[in-house]
């Protein structure tokens, strides 16, 4: 059995060579020590924003609302009451949003009523000044 001279030498140098990787599981240990530490030692935040709320300098009034509701074939009715064109239906919602404390307008629209009057309805009293305007009756077109 012969052993080559080249061969031993590069067996024995890179079973000699110090190993250059640095162990890296004391290191990770540490640092999950020190994070949890640093996560117990931490005070608890109360995040807290003061506000200056206005005084009640006047009683609350329960707001007035109006109901306007539209019929299947497009009838406009104010309070119960039929109301007798758009001119009419203008009036009485110019009327209203000039008043002290303007009403809450509860349109309520029957479910087979065309939308153009609906629309038109929403756009006449926007146009008059109406900011409280909402939809009852949502449930039946569901």
């Amino acid at each position: 059995m012969s052993i080559n001279a080249a061969s031993l030498t590069t067996n024995n140098a890179a079973l000699a060579e110090p190993m250059m990787d640095m162990n890296m599981t004391p290191l990770i240990d540490v640092m999950l020590v020190l994070i949890i530490m640093l996560i117990i030692t931490i005070p608890k935040q109360h995040h807290a924003t003061t506000i200056g709320m206005p005084s009640i300098s006047q009683p609350i009034t329960a707001p007035v609302i109006v109901s306007i509701e539209i019929d299947f074939d497009g009838t406009v009715l104010w309070d119960g009451m039929v109301v007798s064109g758009r001119a009419a239906l203008e009036n009485k919602l110019a009327a209203s949003a000039r008043s002290a404390v303007p009403p809450q307008v509860q349109l309520r629209p029957n479910k087979l009523a065309p939308y153009k009057v609906v629309a038109g309805v929403m756009a006449t009293a926007q146009r008059t000044g109406m900011m409280n305007i909402g939809i009852v009756g949502n449930e039946q077109f569901m």
